[in-house]
C-alpha cells in the first residue's frame, strides 16, 4: 500500500531577491580574534590588554581606526606609533583569523531558511579581502554566499554605496536588503537606495536607535519573520 507524501508546508513570501550582510559584528562575532590582535600589537609597547567586550566600540571603520582608538584609550598615541604598530596587528591577525570567531546564534538556521526560499545571500564588509576571504573559508561558510565584497574590492568602502552596488551586481541583481551593526552599514545601504536592518547584538558604539535603521533585530531568529512581514 503506497502512501501519498504530504504537501510541503507553504512558505510566506519574502519580497527580496538578495539579503546582504556586513561581516564583523553582524554575521560573525570576530571580537575575540580582533581583541587578540589589538592586544598583541599594543603589548609590544607595554600597554595593558583590553577585555574582549571593550574592543566592540573600536571596530567598524577598519583596522587602522581600531588600533588608533585602542591606543588613544590606553594612554594616547602619535602617528609614528600608529604606523609602526599597524603592520604588527595586521600580520598577527592574518595568522589568527578564526581562533575565537563564531557565527552569531541563529545565523545558520536563518541562512538555511532564506536559501530554501531561493533568496541569495551576500556579504559587503569593510574588512580587506586578504582577511575576509580566508576567514569565511576557515569558518566554512564561504560557499553559502553568492557574492563577497571586501573593503578594498572596488577601491572604496561603506558608507560609499559603490561596494553595496557591487555586491548586488555580483549576486545577480534584484531587490536587496542589507543587515549591519554600524553607521557605515546603515548609511551605506541608505546611500545605495536599499532597505536596511540594524543588528543590535553587534559592535555598536551607542544605542542601536542612533543608527536610524528601517528595522532592528536582536537575534537572528527574528530575521526571517521580519522579512516575511516586509511590505512588498
Amino acid at each position: 500500500m503506497s502512501s501519498i507524501p504530504p504537501d510541503p508546508i507553504p512558505f510566506d513570501p519574502i519580497p527580496f531577491d538578495i539579503v546582504g550582510f556586513d561581516l564583523d559584528g553582524t554575521l560573525i562575532d570576530t571580537s575575540g580574534d580582533l581583541a587578540a590582535a589589538v592586544n598583541y600589537a599594543i603589548g609590544t609597547i607595554g600597554r595593558p590588554p583590553f577585555p574582549v567586550a571593550a574592543i566592540h566600540p573600536f571596530v567598524g571603520k577598519g583596522a587602522k581606526v581600531m588600533l588608533e582608538r585602542a591606543l588613544e584609550a590606553s594612554g594616547g598615541h602619535d602617528e609614528a606609533t600608529l604606523e609602526a604598530l599597524l603592520p604588527i596587528l595586521l600580520d598577527y591577525y592574518a595568522q589568527n583569523l578564526a581562533i575565537h570567531s563564531v557565527p552569531y546564534p541563529g545565523l545558520i538556521a536563518a541562512m538555511d531558511a532564506l536559501a530554501a526560499r531561493g533568496v541569495k545571500l551576500a556579504i559587503c564588509t569593510n574588512k580587506a579581502e586578504r582577511f575576509t576571504i580566508p576567514l569565511m573559508h576557515q569558518i566554512g561558510l564561504s560557499d553559502r554566499f553568492a557574492a563577497i565584497v571586501g573593503g578594498d574590492t572596488v577601491g572604496v568602502a561603506k558608507p560609499d554605496p559603490a561596494p553595496i552596488h557591487a555586491m548586488i551586481e555580483r549576486a545577480g541583481g534584484g531587490r536587496t536588503i542589507f543587515i549591519g551593526d554600524t553607521i557605515n552599514d546603515i548609511a551605506g545601504a541608505r546611500n545605495a537606495g536599499i532597505a536596511n536592518v540594524a543588528a543590535s547584538f553587534g559592535f555598536l558604539d551607542g544605542p542601536v536607535e542612533n543608527l536610524a535603521a528601517d528595522a532592528v533585530i536582536h537575534h537572528f531568529d527574528e530575521l526571517v519573520p521580519l522579512l516575511e512581514r516586509w511590505p512588498a
